[in-house]
């Protein structure tokens, strides 16, 4: 069995010839993006957000949460992937961010499929849960501040349906997991809950080595 090859700048080049399909609207956002500070690294990559559109898809979602929305470029790819009545609430502590999406989501006709909803990710989370009750959802995605991961991952459990699927996003945070002298709360947070997604008897994971890390939680049904 051959090991993994190593995503070389002329691999990363090759599967974006042969593999990604970013639009016009999407790329505009990507662009105006990554002019903003920290945005090249906060945003995420085009090709994971073609990857969670087709996630969308086969999961058979119709209701997407996203905490994390920053700029919405993975909120307008996974709400094009919805169908016509479906939905994506998507939570971030600063509206103005999502403000910047607000009108590429409209020009892209989806922007009556999503729902911002803006405050400290664990309260609203709590507030999602009273209003629209456990395993509500069909996907989850995780790409908010690090240090939370752990109590967004408990809550999107409970959110998310029997056979539902939950995308964490940064897993392996810019390597840092393997770093020894990396002990910051972040790096901390998300090494802890690799380690319990690799115990944790109610889901199936695997994490994938694409982009800054990926990992796919499947809910297991209820015996």
């Amino acid at each position: 069995m051959a090991d993994q090859i190593v995503a070389t700048p002329e691999i990363h080049e090759y599967v974006r010839a042969v593999s990604l399909r970013e639009d016009p609207i999407l790329a505009e956002l990507r662009a105006v993006t990554a002019g903003l500070p920290g945005g090249t690294a906060m945003q995420v990559m085009a090709e994971e957000g073609q990857l969670l559109a087709m996630l969308v898809g086969l999961s058979g979602a119709r209701t997407v949460l996203e905490i994390g929305t920053f700029t919405g470029y993975s909120t307008l790819c996974m709400a094009r992937a919805l169908p016509a009545d479906g939905e994506v609430v998507t939570l971030d502590l600063d509206g103005r961010w999502p403000a910047i999406g607000a009108g590429y989501w409209q020009r892209a006709g989806v922007a009556e499929r999503i729902e911002v909803r803006i405050g400290d990710a664990a309260k609203t989370l709590a507030d999602v849960t009273d209003e629209r009750g456990a395993e509500s959802f069909g996907l989850v995605f995780i790409d908010a501040d690090k240090a939370g991961y752990g109590t967004y991952y408990e809550a999107a459990l409970r959110l998310v349906r029997p056979e539902g699927l939950i995308v964490i996003d940064n897993t392996l945070f810019f390597g840092r997991v393997v770093d020894p002298a990396s002990r910051d709360p972040d790096t901390t947070a998300v090494r802890a809950l690799n380690a319990s997604l690799r115990d944790d008897p109610r889901v199936d994971v695997s994490m994938l080595t694409m982009a800054d890390g990926i990992t796919l939680v499947r809910k297991k049904p209820a015996r």
